[in-house]
């Protein structure tokens, strides 16, 4: 029988990476995981925001609150999958 993955642990093995985060509403971040806690607030440092009009914004850090996050990804593994669609 195979293990089970708590997904805090999948957020766990990111920390230290670069992932992207896409929240609720109309705003995408991408930036190094620094820590979390068991509500998935977030902190990423060196953090480039992305807006659906176009527009970027770099930050030094940032918290992003758990209840507004949609979606966590590693970085690398997006841009790998995206390749693959291509």
């Amino acid at each position: 029988m195979a293990s089970q993955v708590q997904p805090l642990e999948l957020v766990d093995k990111c920390v230290g990476s670069r992932i992207w985060v896409i929240m609720k509403g109309d705003r995408e971040f991408s930036g190094t995981l620094l820590g979390f806690d068991d509500y998935v607030n977030i902190v990423l440092e060196d953090v480039t925001e992305y807006g659906y009009d176009g527009n970027s914004t770099k930050l030094s850090k940032i918290l992003l609150n758990g209840n507004n996050i949609c979606m966590i990804a590693q970085k690398a593994q997006l841009i790998s999958k995206m390749r693959e669609d291509e």
